[in-house]
């Protein structure tokens, strides 16, 4: 699976397993800033943490939802 274009330069070729403990500003277009801020509001640190975040997935689960509806 090639998600190179989803991560900075530095972190292209890194495991997965590796990637779910990388930083958020590993992430393609997620700034140090931006980072600092999914960490003050809601402990955000990790990749993994934000792939968890409750309100990810309430807002993923919405979205495939929505599809479904008449």
């Amino acid at each position: 699976m090639n998600i190179g274009k989803a991560l900075v330069k530095a972190y292209e070729g890194k495991p997965l397993k590796e990637l779910v403990n990388a930083p958020v500003d590993a992430l393609q277009g997620v700034s140090e800033n931006d980072a600092k801020l999914l960490k003050d509001a809601f402990n955000v640190k990790t990749i993994g943490d934000l792939a968890n975040l409750k309100y990810v997935k309430w807002a993923q689960a919405i979205d495939t939802l929505a599809a479904t509806e008449e």
